[in-house]
Order: structure tokens, then C-alpha cells, then sequence
């Protein structure tokens, strides 16, 4: 016979209703029937391997993907706490080579308790990896926890790159803290022949065949594919296809305050009031300033942001995508109507906004994936202004701040302002400037008796995927400073302690809006 299903309440989905245990919620996104990936970096250092992590880390996450990244470096600066010279990276230090391989199979004892205990679905593995021994020893480790593994490997001849690259990342490292740049760069360039000494590339064409992978060439100028498995590989390679480095500058801002802004009512399709018709002016005269070239504008289809970008006397293209988040039944209420006519729904919004779906309409977590289109073309483009809602600007802000689901539907995006995101080398800088014409604050915060609930299981940072907090940090390895010779410092350097710090423990540096 048919099974019985009850419809949740918060997401509007059916489930049985035969009294089963419910699974935990461990992502927020859809569940991978495969197994879970093992991302492998490949290439020599300054090739941009990093970057690609925590890029593509804070995309998976967005998506729903719970995914996080282990850097290998990192484990080494908790084992070696005084970096002297290029002579630890040198392929005859056998002292050296011993530590660098105990902190790769660290890192890798931490890769399978994420994804077997942690609720991980991916790990990207954050090291060189340049020669197929130690590739070998990953295939073999994910063979025996029956992980599947995704090769991507940064080839970069360009030196102008690595040069810029060693120059804007590397001289910042722990590594070379009281060094002066000259003889840090010095030194870091005889790390980076040390590694070419030994670095055998991936070989799609015969050794490698049979593994799956993406070569990532001079920055994204070319790509070679090779057999990809499932949907989420097919997703990864398409992101990294996306992507570029060049220099651009990003403006998110709402519509001018709209006729329901000011009655308090949500959603619907109202056009600007007073004050935001003075808005677009400012907003004009705004970019006029801000002498931007080539400066794309986009829209949703709504009435009140096309009439906004109508005031720029510049070209601008209309996505759907970026339409408000549709609130159902709901739409065109205030907030008081909504209690009064609909108290359980209401209660529910207070209880999991980020999973809460408007009965007929959608939520934020239908939103992300509505806008993942929004946030390829946002990849590819260099200056782009968006003109949109609040929900959908919480959305975009929580991508490229790395925000939680927890975090995204309280984000704080008032009307009349512009958000003006500037991507670095591992983040984005935010700068929050207002236009300076009142308008309605149409911000809600945080219920308290939300603040007062448990803690999503799952963040989409990804620097802490998990929202608990452990209580006692245990060191991931032992150190093994006893091992190492120590070898002569550079010129022009002071030997220094480098304060322990775990892997995955370092915070971007991403301004958040006020």
C-alpha cells in the first residue's frame, strides 16, 4: 500500500509518517547519493592552489555542500614552530621529509573524521603534491575509506603571475613574519625550485588516465578535463571555468524605498516612493563618480528596481533571478497582518528562517540555489552594479563574506546604501556607504527565542563547519621540532616563535557591513 506522508511544517516537504527516527539535518542542500570527495590540490608552490581552495570551499558551502579545507602548511607551522631557510624544503633534508610526510598524514587522519564523523560531505586536501608517490599515498587512503577523489592541479608558467603571487601571499606568511621582503622573496623562489626538482605533473594522457582531474592553465587561459564522475565533480569544474583574478569591483545595493516599504507591507511589485526617487538620482551621481569603465547594470523584473536603474541613464539587463524571494500567501501583508491572519506560519519564520518556506512561495534556502546562475555570470564579469531586494542582497553578501545559513537571513542591508565588495587574494573587502536619503528601516533582527535555540548543525563557513564550539583544542600532531635540523637562519631574519594555531582556524579578514 501507499505510505502515509505528513508534510513538514517549516520546509513544506513530505516525509513518512511511520514513526521512523528522522535523520539529522546535515546540509543545506540537497543530500549526494555518491560518496564523499577528497579534492585533491597538485602544483608547485605560488601557483594559486590556495586561492582555489578556499574559493571554491566557499562556494560548495553556499550551495549547501558542507565542505572544508586542510591545509597541509599549516599543519607543518604547528610541528615546525621556527622556520629558518628553503633547506627544510630541499628534497635530500631525509629529517625534513619525515615531517612533511607525518603532517600530510595528519591532515589525512583529519579529512576522514570530517567526512566520517563530522557530517563532511567534501574535503579539499590544501598541499602541493607534486610527485605521484604522494599521490598515491591519497588514492590509496581514500580506496580504503571508499572516498572518491578529484584531482586539481594550477599550472602557471607565467612569472609575472608567481611574482605577483609571492608578492600580494607568500611574504605575509607566518613563515616569513620578521624577514624583509627581498630576502623572503630570495628565499621563496629557492622553495619553489626545490619543489620543481621532484614535480611530476599530471598525465591525462597516460600515467593519469584513469584518474578524474581538471588542469587549471595560466590562470584559467586553458583547461583539460579528464573523466568526470558524478554531479558534483561536473559542478566543480564548471565554478573553476567560471572564475578569474583580474581586478574588479562589485556594487550591491536595494531599490529606492519603496510605496509598500513605507506601508510596511512585503513583497509585491510597488513602484518607488518620494524618497527613493531621490535615491536614484543620488545613485546616479554616485557611479558618475565613482568612473567605473565598462560598468554593467542588473535588475530583477520588479517595478521598483528597474525604475532605480532608470534614473542611471545607462544600460541595464533584467534577471528574473534576481526577483524578491516569494513570499506566498504572504505576499503584499505587513508583518502584523501575517501574526494576526497566519500566527503558526509566522511563528515558524521566527524558528529556522533560513529553512522556513512561505506556503505557495519559497525559501532562503530556494533562493541560493535560484541565484547560483546570478553568482556564475557575478564570476565572470569585472564591474558589475546589482540593483535588487533584501533578501536576494543577503543571499549574494552571504556568498561572498563567507556568512552561515544561520547568519544569511539577518544580514543587515538597509535601504539608500551601497555595498561596494572589492575580492582579494582569500576574501572580500566591504566597504558600506550610504547615500545619505532617509528611508524606512526594514530590518527585523533575530527573535529572541530564536537566539535561544539549538545551533545548525552545519555552517557554511569555511572556517568552522561546525557551529559548536569545541571546549578543549587538542593539537592535531605531535611536534616534531626534535626531528629537524636546525638549519641557519636567513639574513636579515630574526628566529621567532609562530604562535600555534589549528588548521582551519584562521579567519578571513572580511570586513562585515555595519
Amino acid at each position: 500500500m501507499p505510505m502515509e506522508l505528513t508534510q513538514s511544517r517549516i520546509q513544506k516537504i513530505w516525509l513518512p509518517n511511520d514513526n521512523r527516527p528522522a535523520l539529522p539535518r546535515r546540509s543545506c542542500g540537497p543530500q549526494l547519493a555518491n560518496s564523499p570527495t577528497v579534492i585533491v590540490m597538485v602544483g608547485l608552490p605560488a601557483r594559486g592552489k590556495t586561492y582555489i581552495s578556499k574559493k571554491l570551499t566557499r562556494y560548495l558551502n553556499w550551495i549547501g555542500v558542507p565542505t572544508k579545507v586542510f591545509n597541509v602548511g599549516e599543519y607543518r607551522r604547528e610541528a615546525v614552530k621556527h622556520y629558518s631557510s628553503y633547506d627544510f624544503f630541499r628534497p635530500d633534508n631525509e629529517e625534513a621529509m619525515k615531517v612533511r610526510r607525518q603532517c600530510a598524514l595528519a591532515a589525512l587522519r583529519d579529512v576522514k573524521l570530517y567526512l566520517t564523523e563530522e557530517a563532511g560531505q567534501i574535503a579539499v586536501f590544501d598541499a602541493t603534491n607534486t610527485t605521484r608517490e604522494r599521490r598515491g599515498m591519497i588514492l590509496n587512503f581514500a580506496k580504503e575509506n571508499g572516498f572518491k577523489v578529484f584531482f586539481i592541479e594550477s599550472v602557471c608558467n607565467d612569472p609575472r603571475v608567481v611574482v605577483t603571487n609571492v608578492m600580494e601571499v607568500k611574504l605575509s606568511s607566518p613563515d616569513y613574519r620578521d624577514c624583509n621582503s627581498t630576502d623572503a622573496m630570495e628565499d621563496f623562489m629557492k622553495r619553489i625550485n626545490c619543489y620543481k626538482a621532484s614535480y611530476q605533473p599530471l598525465d591525462p594522457d597516460d600515467y593519469d588516465r584513469e584518474l578524474s582531474l581538471i588542469k587549471v592553465i595560466d590562470v584559467g587561459r586553458q583547461f583539460l578535463v579528464n573523466r568526470v564522475q558524478d554531479h558534483i565533480q561536473s559542478r566543480i569544474v564548471y565554478y573553476l571555468m567560471n572564475i578569474h583574478v583580474q581586478p574588479r569591483t562589485i556594487y550591491l545595493c536595494r531599490h529606492g524605498e519603496s510605496e509598500f516599504n513605507l506601508k510596511g507591507k512585503i513583497g509585491g511589485d510597488s513602484g518607488l516612493s518620494n524618497r527613493g526617487k531621490k535615491f536614484a538620482l543620488a545613485l546616479n551621481k554616485f557611479v558618475e563618480e565613482q568612473n567605473l569603465k565598462d560598468l554593467k547594470v542588473w535588475t530583477s523584473q520588479l517595478k521598483r528596481t528597474i525604475q532605480t536603474a532608470e534614473a542611471l541613464q545607462l544600460p541595464y539587463e533584467q534577471w528574473k533571478a534576481l526577483n524578491e524571494i516569494d513570499a506566498g500567501v504572504c505576499e503584499e501583508m505587513t508583518y502584523e497582518e501575517i501574526r494576526e491572519q497566519h500566527p503558526e506560519e509566522f511563528a515558524l519564520r521566527d524558528q529556522d528562517k533560513y529553512y522556513y518556506r512561505y506556503p505557495s512561495g519559497e525559501s532562503y534556502q530556494d533562493l541560493v540555489q535560484r541565484l547560483e546562475p546570478v553568482i556564475m555570470e557575478l564570476e565572470r564579469q569585472e564591474n558589475v552594479l546589482v540593483i535588487c531586494h533584501q533578501a536576494v542582497m543577503r543571499c549574494l553578501l552571504a556568498y561572498f563574506l563567507d556568512k552561515s545559513a544561520d547568519e544569511m537571513p539577518y544580514l543587515k542591508c538597509p535601504l539608500h546604501t551601497v555595498l561596494k565588495l572589492t575580492p582579494v587574494a582569500y576574501g572580500c573587502r566591504v566597504e558600506s556607504i550610504s547615500l545619505n536619503i532617509e528611508a524606512v528601516n526594514t530590518h527585523r533582527e533575530r527573535p529572541e527565542e530564536a537566539k535561544k535555540g539549538p545551533n545548525p548543525l552545519m555552517r557554511r563557513n569555511s572556517v568552522t563547519p561546525l557551529a559548536s564550539p569545541e571546549p578543549t583544542k587538542k593539537p592535531r600532531i605531535n611536534s616534531f621540532e626534535e626531528h629537524v635540523a636546525v638549519s641557519s637562519a636567513l639574513p636579515g631574519c630574526v628566529p621567532q616563535e609562530v604562535p600555534t594555531q589549528l588548521p582551519g582556524q584562521n579567519m578571513n579578514n572580511s570586513q562585515k557591513p555595519s
